[in-house]
């Protein structure tokens, strides 16, 4: 299973830089399980923007690199890869409960999904950057899953949110938007109250099946 996860990242990947959605050779269905090791989007529900990174650091609070919210659907840095926190026995193909905590990885640049007390950028609520890499990561790339609703394993058509552990922000975007490196994308960032613009769903990607029994550790 490790070999085909491998191989189907290596398809990913090269699909991306050919500027082509996976979503085109690997069509979710609607409603369908999203498991460990799923390659997603996720779209902010009010805007349509989908959470984005690149190499392009904050120019303020931490200098990392910086999250967004960007506009097209077929921009190949909005892929992100479900993870498991670092302790935990979770393996490739498992489902998700709400309450889980996970971690997101970022498909092209392999940074986690983070987040910390510096203020963002825009609004001067919670920073969400990029952090780390494959072998380098800590509880401020944790982030809990919580369903929206009485689901109680994550699929592709439910409203979710995402809380950071450490901080207590959930991840947030509105329509307050950059407007010289990341000119027209909408900033990203932690708040620590339920409000309507912290509401996500995951959209395009590649959805590991739910599998039985025996699996490889990511």
């Amino acid at each position: 299973m490790g070999l085909f996860f491998f191989a189907l990242a290596i398809f990913l990947f090269l699909s991306l830089d050919s500027g082509s959605s996976p979503s085109s050779a690997f069509a979710a269905s609607e409603g369908v399980e999203i498991t460990y090791g799923s390659v997603i989007k996720l779209m902010h529900e009010r805007t349509k923007f989908r959470l984005h990174s690149h190499e392009v650091p904050y120019g303020s609070g931490s200098g990392q690199q910086s999250v967004t919210g960007f506009p097209n659907v077929d921009d190949s840095n909005s892929y992100w890869i479900v993870k498991p926190i670092m302790e935990s026995s979770r393996r490739q193909g498992d489902a998700i409960k709400s309450g889980t905590v996970i971690r997101l990885q970022h498909m092209r640049t392999r940074k986690w999904l983070h987040s910390h007390l510096h203020a963002s950028p825009i609004s001067g609520n919670l920073e969400v950057s990029c952090f780390g890499g494959d072998s380098d990561s800590d509880t401020g790339d944790y982030w809990r899953l919580e369903i929206e609703g009485s689901g109680k394993t994550w699929r592709q058509d439910q409203r979710i949110r995402l809380q950071h552990v450490d901080t207590g922000g959930y991840l947030h975007s509105h329509d307050k938007k950059y407007s010289r490196i990341a000119g027209g994308q909408q900033e990203v960032c932690g708040i620590r109250e339920k409000r309507a613009d912290n509401i996500w769903l995951a959209a395009e990607g590649v959805y590991l099946p739910v599998t039985e029994g025996k699996m490889e550790s990511f």
